[in-house]
């Protein structure tokens, strides 16, 4: 295992940062960072950002917005909170496996003193408050998890960044959101900086020692290059606007999370459909879209087509056919 700090705040570059060493660095080896973004909301690969952010208060406040490659919920980011990612090899895992990267980080926060759980699908909670949300992505024998761990976050912030947060249900919505996240540092019993905090987990991790990787010049022309040509555009984090026709048709299925389907039906064909929402998958679900595509929109042949594909593939944890099936026709 190598250490990397990519020595930047710009979330447009940490991302690409992070896809660099997923990508380019030498397949043998693997890598462990730990980062901080300057105020943000990092889009999970497969949301409709529009739906996901409060627009106005994003451009007004100077937060950026940037896509992952990974699926997942959107989530706020500013200097108060520490992310980390592992580069490793896929080690046979034949499905998305989010509690196994946990367990050092939860081992850790055990160590220092906090009660911490892992929770849910993806989360690191203390006394049922999430404190940590996680992601992962595969390709090509690699595996790529990220992970927040929220230590002094400003949840103000959070709140009137995230979609959903009117003017006037601010302060509900701070109460509401403080009732199930939480900072690390209310649990600590002395009072620490996040830089602290970042040596203290990172020490405990490795406790032998670990050998930093230095970026060299070359790669940090890489990685600027990445930043500039996907990060850092608007093709990239906003997608395009669709049509006013497009027709949405939304569904939640427990363990799997929030899919969404924007629909374009001509003469009961399907012409146009893309799957948004917080769910995990191996495959770009993209794919399953163009399969889709040309079909009759009838929910038998749609229910017919849908079953010969593996769609645990593209949606983590879906149990049946039926019920993406019935999130399209509901």
């Amino acid at each position: 295992m190598n250490y990397i700090e990519t020595g930047s705040t710009d979330p447009t570059f940490n991302l690409a940062a992070e896809q660099f060493v997923f990508e380019n660095l030498d397949k043998n080896q693997e890598y462990f960072m730990l980062w901080q973004n300057d105020k943000s909301i990092i889009i999970g690969k497969n949301q409709n950002t529009f739906f996901e952010i409060n627009h106005n208060f994003v451009m007004k406040n100077g937060i950026q917005v940037v896509r992952r490659l990974s699926g997942g919920g959107a989530v706020y980011h500013d200097l108060g909170n520490l992310n980390f990612t592992y580069v490793v090899n896929d080690n046979n895992f034949n499905i998305i496996n989010l509690h196994y990267f946990c367990e050092p980080i939860l081992n850790v926060l055990r160590k220092i003193g906090i009660n911490a759980e892992i929770s849910s699908r993806n989360d690191i909670t203390i006394q049922g408050k999430k404190i940590s949300g996680n992601a992962q992505y595969k390709r090509d024998g690699r595996v790529m998890h990220h992970g927040t761990i929220m230590f002094d976050v400003n949840i103000e912030n959070l709140v009137k960044a995230l979609a959903g947060s009117e003017v006037k249900n601010i302060s509900k919505g701070i109460k509401s959101v403080k009732s199930r996240v939480a900072n690390i540092k209310e649990y600590l019993s002395e009072d620490i900086e996040i830089n602290t905090f970042k040596y203290m987990l990172l020490n405990n991790l490795f406790p032998q020692g670990i050998p930093q990787y230095i970026f060299s010049d070359k790669d940090i022309k890489s990685i600027k290059e990445l930043q500039r040509t996907r990060y850092a555009t608007y093709g990239w984090n906003y997608g395009s606007p669709l049509s006013d026709a497009i027709t949405y048709k939304r569904g939640k299925i427990n363990g799997c999370g929030t899919i969404e389907a924007a629909l374009l039906v001509e003469n009961n064909i399907i012409t146009f459909i893309k799957f948004y929402g917080d769910f995990f998958g191996n495959n770009d679900v993209d794919e399953l879209s163009a399969l889709l595509t040309g079909h009759r929109y009838n929910y038998d042949e749609i229910l017919s087509v849908l079953q010969k594909y593996p769609l645990e593939c593209y949606f983590h944890n879906i149990s049946s056919a039926l019920e993406l099936a019935d999130i399209l026709f509901k």
